[in-house]
């Protein structure tokens, strides 16, 4: 090999390295240490390095991820050794049966048995063989025994690394399993994306990610934003790892994204703890998750046990409460939303889904109405996700005996009874009167909610109270109240009427973003919220801007633009503001200079539960202060908050040595700088 070929050759090499520790960084440590742009330069040379010498292109190089291929077909192949299903626990005493099997079969004494506990991912199972280090076979699960190799498609997943990161303890083979995913917050984004171009939307992130690693042009995969998480091996060779708690540590190691949270169980009364708390924060998971897998650890002890022909008999799958159930619509009502929306609503067959009785469920809008075909009378599947109002999935049309009734919506207001209107860029159907009651209510329910102005202890039935009495005719009023005014309420006593006067006197200072949302404008929700605020860094800014500007936003479309306009356009939204100011809500400046802001290249990591804020609330007042707030520990991480029960994130600071910091000192710090917790 010539000297020039060499220098090429050490050249395409580090650049290699150079671009997979990056990607590791944003993908998998969500942690980056360049821009976008410094990152785009250093693609851009080894793409022209590769052109210029296409020998210099390998299997495993960056270039390889942007995808383009095209398949006539996918190929057949064999695991090495089969991907088992998991048998099910769908009740506590089903997972205690598991368990006494676990006893009978290892016949070791049951303080020598230790479980691992993680989420169980609803995604697309694949397998990834390494061989040297090297990616080179991505197969689909198939049917356990055969898999589609769709290796091309899985390269362009970032946080699948094409070369595994460290070398320690590295296999000659080594098969990883794990899940592809598609996060619920990006799920919704593409959804969106594909109902703006006339495109149906998909019925949930699994079906999405499945779709996008099947597709036969590598380069539509590459144009979703999936994800990976590992959580398992098959075959290795060359390496000893002998458990599932050590196996984490090596993926990690090696460059992958592991289940989080994820607990070593010294007992089984550990293991229902931590089931119960990963249930109580499901919502809170940046992915669809529909129960945990608990393993038995040791890997010595599972061969011992052994496995079943489509299953192990050392692992269970302890499944949530269902969320999805099947019932009758017994009837169809309109409801009027805080922008004078009418959503049709399915009266239901009251039934039992994820752990709560549901007796409703949003049928969207017309459009969606239509589409569904939904009729009074039909049976239905009902689909139930967090806090939110449960929706149908969809009619059950074998089980019409046309007897069922269309349902039309109506030409009138049912609050008011004042006309409705649909405009032809929207779906919604609305309410003409400006002065509805029930956009009043609901608007008020939106203004005082958590993610809004935040008025700890007024609810619903008391701000619908205070509206029926005429003690206030919309939101800004709020701020003009006495305790007097409350005590002529019904069922209102004098400390109830001061711990309300006082949340709303703490309401006054809201974050931007808080307070953005609570206005209530069209289309704009939390996240968009946050982009305006970033954006442009107050209130009087925002009421400056064209719908050009808004449109120059990423994120903003057409239709938010121009409701976003129209909402500081608005004669009764602008003297809406000038009473809120008035009755001494600050409006907020938070556009500085980063250089300027205290925590300014601090990189903060937050673990375990927090007591006096959400770690929503800590991310957001850290942020302000000028901090980057990543989800995992690495040696740019300059403090880890634990709170309490903190997860694996704790003992990796401490490892790496990272300053460790409690909630009391995080409460200190945010007094110091004039932001006190919502719940302190």
């Amino acid at each position: 090999m010539s000297k020039v070929t060499t220098l090429l050759v050490e050249e395409a090499e580090k650049l290699h390295r150079l671009i997979d520790y990056h990607n590791h960084r944003y993908f998998v440590l969500d942690d980056p240490e360049i821009s976008d742009a410094e990152y785009d330069r250093l693609f851009d040379q080894l793409i022209q390095l590769e052109k210029d010498h296409p020998e210099l292109r390998t299997s495993d190089s960056p270039t390889q991820r942007i995808g383009g291929a095209v398949l006539k077909s996918f190929k057949s192949v064999p695991h090495r050794l089969p991907m088992l299903s998991l048998n099910k626990a769908n009740e506590e005493n089903e997972f205690l049966d598991f368990h006494r099997r676990i006893l009978e079969l290892s016949e070791v004494a049951e303080d020598h048995i230790e479980y691992t506990i993680e989420p169980k991912y609803d995604g697309l199972a694949v397998e990834l063989i390494y061989e040297k280090g090297i990616l080179t076979t991505g197969l689909t699960r198939g049917d356990g025994t055969m898999g589609e190799e769709v290796t091309s498609n899985l390269k362009t997943i970032g946080a699948i690394p094409l070369r595994l990161q460290s070398e320690d303890n590295t296999p000659s083979l080594l098969e990883v399993r794990g899940e592809v995913l598609l996060s619920k917050n990006d799920f919704e984004k593409l959804n969106e994306s594909r109902l703006d171009k006339g495109e149906e939307a998909f019925a949930n992130p699994r079906n999405a990610a499945a779709g996008a690693v099947r597709q036969l042009n590598s380069a539509v995969t590459a144009s979703r934003p999936l994800d990976f998480v590992a959580y398992g091996i098959g075959i290795v060779e060359g390496s000893k790892i002998d458990s599932q708690n050590l196996l984490w540590r090596y993926l990690y190691r090696w460059g992958f994204k592991t289940p989080e949270p994820a607990y070593l169980c010294a007992d089984r009364n550990a293991v229902i703890e931590k089931y119960h708390r990963i249930l109580a924060n499901r919502e809170s998971h940046s992915f669809e998750i529909d129960g945990t897998v608990v393993k038995l650890d040791n890997f010595a002890l599972r061969k011992k046990v052994g496995e079943l022909s489509r299953s192990p008999r050392w692992a269970v799958a302890w499944k949530f409460p269902p969320s999805q159930e099947q019932t009758a619509v017994e009837d169809i009502i309109v409801s009027v939303g805080r922008t004078g929306a009418l959503t049709p609503i399915a009266i239901l067959k009251p039934v039992r889904v994820g752990g709560v009785t549901v007796g409703r469920a949003t049928l969207h809008n017309e459009d969606e109405l239509k589409r569904k075909d939904v009729r009074i009378g039909d049976t239905v599947i009902i689909q139930r996700a967090g806090d939110v109002i449960p929706e149908v999935v969809k009619v059950i049309i074998g089980r019409r005996t046309g007897d069922e009734r269309e349902f039309l919506m109506p030409e009138k207001c049912p609050i008011c009874g004042a006309g409705t209107e649909r405009l032809e860029v929207q779906a919604a159907t609305r309410c003409t009167n400006v002065a509805c009651p029930a956009k009043q209510k609901e608007y008020i329910s939106h203004f005082i909610s958590r993610a809004a102005m935040d008025i700890d202890g007024l609810g619903y039935k008391i701000a619908e109270q205070m509206l029926d009495r005429g003690i206030i005719k919309d939101a800004a009023d709020l701020y003009f109240l006495t305790k007097e005014n409350l005590l002529d309420m019904e069922r209102m006593g004098d400390k109830l009427a001061q711990n309300i006067i006082e949340a709303i006197d703490k309401s006054r200072h809201p974050s931007l973003k808080s307070l953005i949302f609570a206005l209530g404008i069209p289309n704009v929700g939390g996240h968009l919220a946050a982009v305006l605020a970033k954006q442009y860094g107050s209130i009087d800014e925002i009421s400056t801007k064209s719908i050009e500007d808004f449109m120059s936003v990423n994120e903003i479309g057409p239709i938010v633009a121009k409701a976003i306009s129209d909402y500081f356009q608005e004669k009764k939204n602008k003297e809406f503001l000038i009473r809120l100011k008035a009755g001494g809500v600050s409006f907020p400046f938070e556009k500085k200079r980063l250089s300027e802001l205290p925590l300014s290249g601090k990189t903060f990591v937050l673990t375990g539960t927090l007591s006096l804020f959400s770690r929503e609330e800590a991310k957001e007042k850290l942020e302000l202060l000028g901090a980057k707030v990543s989800s995992s520990v690495s040696n740019k991480t300059d403090f880890v908050i634990a709170g309490e029960n903190p997860g694996s994130k704790l003992a990796k600071a401490r490892q790496s040595g990272v300053s460790i910091r409690d909630e009391s000192w995080l409460k200190e710090l945010f007094e110091n700088n004039g932001y006190l917790p919502k719940k302190y």
